[in-house]
């Protein structure tokens, strides 16, 4: 990527992606939507009264993030004020109607602003990305003391060399809470869209303005597991046998595979026919639309969240597993334990606390 000094760092924050709209004419004055183009004000009224301080004619585009209020953090984290939570913390919000924020007090949330889009009334998106900085932090000086720090601006990454950044990025799930970094081109435009952070090959051809924002995420969890139970895909998968559930063994009491995870993606197209073949000429027993596989086959599985769930079998949930890499080199008694996964467990909360 060249000159690091031509790149701005963040933290890259594990909450909901989403936008705040400060305008007349709305309910309240205020709304706030989420990446999935769904409003989201009433899951998190805190937010939405707090954002009332914005002036008129604001739009500011951040991360709804779990806040621990009142505990020390690093100074990532919020410092003496607080830090950020993992993305568990903010479940017990999803898909309600509404909300009150006194039952939330103690993990309570914030909106972390990243990137200001509309100012004064007038669309920015189109200024360079150290422009909106500045005319963020401008207007962030007055706004985060006015809404309780309800609504802050999260510190940028201070490391002046790719080596120093490198670093920072593999202390920040432990020091900070958070995934990883984020890095920003500071000439770039705001692109909208999934997949607007463009390529090294557009930066060289196009300039600085070609490029978006670039995830630098940690290293995944991982484990090696084995593949227990097979279902038939859909769509394009009809008919072979893509969606996996996969095992770890629990020694107490009798030595069984635990289910832990399931896992769609991971595989190439010569890797998901081979499966297909093996669990065909494998199954030991079915139920239903499921099949249940001799415990041959061992897979690493990565996954970037992990929690305690009384509603999963292990009493663990993992967040957003696939598969990383067909372990032909393991026997299934290789495979990780249960224990392998509550000390990752155990590490996650950790990072929590």
């Amino acid at each position: 990527l060249g000159d690091p000094s031509a790149w701005q760092a963040e933290y890259k924050w594990d909450g909901i992606r989403a936008q705040i709209v400060r305008r007349e004419g709305l309910a309240g004055g205020v709304a706030i939507w989420s990446r999935g183009e769904e409003p989201i004000a009433s899951q998190f009224p805190e937010i939405a009264s707090a954002a009332r301080v914005l002036p008129v004619g604001t739009v500011i585009d951040g991360e709804v993030l779990a806040w621990r209020f009142g505990v020390p953090g690093g100074a990532g984290a919020g410092g003496e004020d607080g830090g950020p939570l993992s993305f568990n913390a903010l479940q017990t919000r999803l898909n309600r109607k509404r909300v009150q924020a006194s039952l939330f007090d103690a993990e309570g949330v914030v909106f972390a602003a990243f990137d200001l889009l509309e100012h004064e009334g007038a669309d920015i998106r189109a200024a360079p990305l150290h422009e909106r900085r500045a005319a963020l932090e401008a207007l962030m000086r007055t706004v985060q003391a006015q809404s309780g720090g309800v609504i802050r601006m999260p510190p940028k990454v201070r490391a002046a060399t790719w080596e120093q950044r490198e670093a920072a990025r593999g202390m920040a799930r432990e020091l900070h809470g958070a995934e990883g970094l984020m890095l920003k081109h500071v000439d770039s435009a705001y692109h909208a869209g999934r997949g607007a952070g463009g390529t090294i090959a557009s930066i060289a051809r196009n300039g600085a303005a070609a490029g978006g924002w670039w995830k630098w995420k940690v290293d995944p969890y991982s484990v090696d597991a084995v593949l227990i139970y097979a279902q038939q895909g859909s769509g394009r998968r009809a008919g072979l046998y893509t969606d996996y559930t996969f095992g770890v063994w629990d020694p107490d009491p009798s030595g069984v595979l635990t289910p832990f995870a399931k896992a769609y993606s991971g595989l190439d197209n010569d890797e998901i026919r081979r499966v297909d073949a093996f669990i065909r000429a494998n199954s030991v027993d079915r139920a239903g639309p499921v099949r249940m596989i001799l415990p041959k086959l061992v897979f690493e599985i990565s996954f970037e969240g992990i929690q305690e769930s009384p509603r999963h079998r292990s009493g663990i949930a993992v967040r957003f597993p696939r598969i990383t890499r067909w372990r032909s080199d393991k026997t299934p008694e290789q495979a990780d334990t249960i224990s392998t996964v509550r000390g990752l467990l155990n590490a996650a909360k950790m990072c929590d606390g």
